[in-house]
């Protein structure tokens, strides 16, 4: 079921006011994704209360943290499928999820929270999570 874009507006705006990246097309994805190098967070978005409660809040807070992913971008699922599916294309091994958090590096995920991994949880857990990855994957090597 598609949803009335304006209904969608404040949920789109509640990632791309922070930098967030939003990817409505195919190729805008494969624009980010294909042949990435760096680390890219990919957040699938959805209209659910556990993306709202949860997932939407902590990539705001993660987004405060100090270490970064290089891009960070967003597709929309159940509005925008042709590109919410051929992003979820790049998150081999894991099954489509709404909402999930994919972090990538040099194309590959290296981090994902899925649903089951968001719903019930507080979005200040599930920053910290985030953090820890950006921590581990985003942190810059000294040359």
């Amino acid at each position: 079921m598609m949803y009335p874009e304006q209904l969608l507006i404040p949920m789109r705006q509640e990632l791309t006011r922070l930098g967030v990246e939003e990817l409505k097309t195919v190729a805008e994805v494969d624009a980010k994704l294909a042949d990435q190098k760096g680390t890219a967070l990919v957040v699938v978005n959805s209209v659910c209360g556990c993306a709202a409660r949860n997932a939407r809040p902590a990539v705001a807070m993660a987004l405060q943290h100090a270490v970064k992913p290089d891009v960070s971008t967003t597709v929309f699922a159940g509005q925008d499928r042709e590109a919410t599916d051929r992003a979820r294309g790049y998150f081999v091994g894991y099954p489509p999820s709404s909402p999930s958090i994919a972090l990538m590096k040099d194309g590959d995920v290296v981090f994902m929270l899925e649903r089951y991994q968001i719903e019930g949880r507080s979005a200040t857990d599930i920053a910290a999570d985030l953090t820890r990855a950006f921590d581990r994957y985003c942190a810059r090597q000294p040359a």
